[in-house]
């Protein structure tokens, strides 16, 4: 058995280690172990060509990506945060409970890549949540925006991670159904979905709450300063 391809491995271990860059720790990663396992250079790169365009959602990123470029550098989020100030009863808990139901919701039908980190948190709901911050407490430090925008990608990923298991034609359904069947378990897909409702609807309640929570931290924090200031 020829070992020397596994030392691909070794490269993604000490490329993410020293922290490089993903994307060219992952290709090198690929024309090491595909170099050391007898490939051609012409047939790799084809490979990896041909890996490249047939993953659609890989391709939508870098499609979409530019975009959201461009967007940002004419001043997208300095938009986004104009808006969100200007909407008085919109607050940081309405707002971001708000787009979890919505995440939730689109991911139960299958749309995952309608929003995402990429397309939605960081040029839209981050400023906004930002701007609805600033309503509570005005003045935020690089500490409180760093931890707000975490927030707001956390809750992109909550209504994700656990809204398209409750789709029945999710590959992640399908594999826990081939489990089950392998060991003479015999389950529907619509059955593992409705069985994971549940655990979506929870996930929305703890998240929720997190969410509000976290709005109730700053306005204890404006009310401190407030009183700070009085005195």
């Amino acid at each position: 058995m020829n070992y020397w391809p596994l030392l691909g491995v070794a490269v993604i271990v000490i490329g993410f280690a020293l922290r490089f860059n993903a994307v060219p720790v992952v290709v090198t990663a690929a024309l090491v172990s595909g170099l050391l396992s007898g490939m051609s250079l012409p047939a790799l790169l084809a490979l990896l060509g041909k890996s490249f365009v047939s993953s659609r959602m890989l391709l939508l990123f870098v499609l979409t990506l530019p975009a959201i470029g461009l967007l940002e550098r004419a001043g997208l989020r300095e938009h986004a945060q104009r808006w969100m100030a200007r909407m008085q009863n919109l607050t940081l808990a309405r707002l971001l409970i708000g787009y979890l139901l919505l995440r939730q919701l689109l991911a139960t039908v299958g749309l995952t890549g309608v929003a995402g980190p990429a397309q939605t948190v960081r040029p839209l709901l981050a400023p906004m949540g930002e701007a609805a911050a600033e309503k509570i407490l005005p003045g935020l430090d690089q500490a409180d925006r760093e931890e707000l925008r975490a927030i707001a990608a956390a809750t992109d990923n909550v209504g994700r991670f656990f809204g398209e298991d409750v789709f029945i034609a999710l590959g992640a359904v399908l594999l826990i159904q081939g489990f089950y069947t392998q060991h003479g378990i015999d389950l529907s897909p619509l059955a593992i979905a409705l069985w994971a409702l549940p655990t979506a609807i929870a996930a929305f309640v703890i998240q929720s709450l997190r969410v509000w929570l976290y709005q109730r931290r700053l306005q204890r924090r404006a009310a401190a300063l407030r009183i700070e200031e009085a005195n």
